[in-house]
């Protein structure tokens, strides 16, 4: 599993990091998300859905 983020659709908004702070933190000097683990393992993939399911602007894909 591979987390993808989509740069020009990452606005920031940190919902990410709620859901799954062990996966994303926020990058304050670039106004967007900082992916922590690129492919984590399976134990993360539910905190990495909802992160997903509930980004403002659906920046975050799943690879499998």
């Amino acid at each position: 599993m591979k987390i993808v983020i989509d740069r020009d659709l990452c606005q920031g908004h940190g919902v990410c990091c709620t859901e799954a702070p062990a996966l994303f933190a926020l990058d304050e000097d670039q106004g967007t998300v900082r992916v922590l683990i690129e492919e984590p393992d399976e134990s993360h993939r539910e905190d990495l859905k909802r992160a997903a399911k509930y980004c403002p602007t659906f920046a975050i894909s799943i690879e499998d």
